[in-house]
């Protein structure tokens, strides 16, 4: 029996857009010829894979098809969710449509990870495809680049060839992280896989609220063009909680496959201007360069309301001091030791690390060492022009 994908992909991903209310899903984001859905579509269309299930929700359903229609995805079933309630009710009433088989495995991903190597993943979920019962489940933990604040990690220990999870630790500080990833903590994915039955059984013992109302919606769904409407009635007596929250906190049956491969979430502008520095050239282009007197800019991608540039500032280059009434800014230093304003508050920052410029502050960039200093900067914003600058200071003699 193949494992069936399910993609979960109800989020709307508002981290990157905290101060917008039309923003866009960050699954549905352009990026510059790919969506984070459709980098998922692909990595489900192979042999180890049935057809994929999607849940989400009315508000997508046409980007859903959209990106099923652009990947090429004939067969798939979609679970369209009446209301918000989080991952866990979305889970249980994917896995309880009826073209599922009772023992059948399932691997959930989440529609707005970047995952690269692949193929190791799913070498892993093969191997450990065996190991499934109708009680247990396996998370994915990525092994820490960094110390970081903004994923949860889990701690294991190994018993007869297998990683136990023993702890969860959720969004430590960068201290805490880092005594986590001393003791071998690896980052929660968020990926899950385990079979009909054990998502059944373990619904019924820890949430057998959502358990009732989950099989109801499902009982009474419609279901046309390929899509399982569930019934609104039954569905919004779901407990609203996370399968983190609802189930793994709850189940001491949860194993770990451990992997070393690159992934992220892109739930910030950081991790997306990492992956445009690592595939810059693709997107790099002559008339794109922009020379100013201290260097110049490039411009790699714009997209919709945010644009993507890369700025280099020669040695003892100065910025103009000024502010923006249409845009915030992320920085993300990538070479150099560049002196920033912001306000009143001057900051030394290196490579590797992130400032944030909100709308209306006055900030300044300035080199003050021998070598360039490289920054990957995402205007986020309504208007993302040139025109949209205030100057108070400018070295050069360009204020007027």
């Amino acid at each position: 029996m193949k494992i069936r994908p399910v993609i979960l992909c109800g989020g709307a991903g508002t981290r990157l857009w905290p101060n917008q209310k039309n923003h866009q899903a960050k699954q549905f984001i352009d990026f510059g010829g790919w969506t984070l859905m459709q980098k998922t579509l692909e990595r489900v269309k192979n042999s180890t894979f049935d057809y994929p299930i999607i849940s989400t929700n009315s508000k997508y359903l046409k980007q859903v098809r959209l990106a099923l229609k652009k990947n090429k995805v004939k067969k798939y079933k979609i679970v369209l969710e009446p209301a918000k309630k989080n991952t866990a009710p979305a889970i249980l009433a994917s896995a309880l449509i009826k073209d599922i088989p009772i023992n059948q495995p399932l691997m959930f991903f989440a529609a707005d990870h970047l995952i690269e190597k692949s193929g190791i993943l799913n070498k892993s979920i093969n191997k450990n495809k065996h190991n499934l019962n109708d009680k247990n489940l396996f998370i994915f933990g990525i092994k820490p680049t960094n110390p970081s604040s903004e994923y949860g990690y889990f701690l294991t220990k190994k018993l007869k060839n297998i990683n136990k999870v023993t702890r969860f630790i959720e969004k430590p500080k960068p201290a805490k992280a880092k005594q986590v990833i001393k003791k071998k903590g690896y980052w929660n994915s968020g990926m899950f896989f385990l079979r009909k039955d054990s998502i059944i059984n373990n619904f019924k013992k820890y949430q057998p609220k959502t358990y009732k109302s989950c099989l109801a919606s499902v009982n009474k769904a419609k279901y046309k063009n390929n899509t399982y409407y569930l019934n609104k009635s039954s569905f919004v007596k779901s407990v609203e909680k996370s399968f983190d929250y609802a189930i793994l906190e709850k189940t001491k049956q949860i194993n770990a496959i451990k992997l070393d491969i690159p992934w992220s979430d892109l739930g910030s502008w950081k991790e997306i201007l990492k992956v445009y520095d690592k595939n810059k050239n693709k997107y790099v282009k002559k008339k794109n360069v922009y020379y100013r007197p201290w260097g110049r800019y490039t411009n790699l991608f714009n997209g919709k309301e945010f644009l993507i540039k890369e700025l280099f500032v020669k040695s003892k280059g100065i910025l103009s001091l000024q502010k923006h009434h249409h845009r915030a800014e992320h920085w993300l230093i990538t070479q150099g030791n560049p002196k920033i304003t912001l306000n009143k508050n001057i900051f030394n920052k290196k490579p590797n690390e992130h400032i944030f410029i909100p709308l209306e502050a006055i900030h300044r960039i300035q080199n003050p060492g021998k070598k360039p200093v490289k920054i990957m900067e995402a205007q986020v914003g309504s208007i993302l022009k040139e025109t949209d600058i205030v100057r108070y200071q400018d070295v050069y003699g360009r204020v007027k």
